[in-house]
């Protein structure tokens, strides 16, 4: 199942009453087992927006790269 920002949001509203509630929690997950899922779910957002970043930069690179190389080959003929 995949869970769009809002989805995210709520769970996370909802689990904060859980967690307030200490053991007085109702039935379902453990409120902290829910806590560290959406942490875990912020971490690889994280990480994604890095790999992201890195992979548009290693783009930028290789197009810069490519370009020398084809002003530098036009130039000696």
């Amino acid at each position: 199942m995949i869970l769009d920002a809002n989805q995210l949001i709520a769970i996370r509203q909802r689990n904060d009453e859980e967690v307030r509630r200490g053991n007085r929690g109702t039935h379902g997950y453990p409120a902290h087992t829910v806590q560290n899922l959406l942490h875990t779910i912020e971490a690889l957002k994280k990480e994604k927006r890095k790999w992201k970043n890195l992979a548009q930069a290693r783009g930028k690179a290789l197009q810069e790269i490519s370009d020398i190389a084809a002003g530098s080959n036009g130039s000696h003929e």
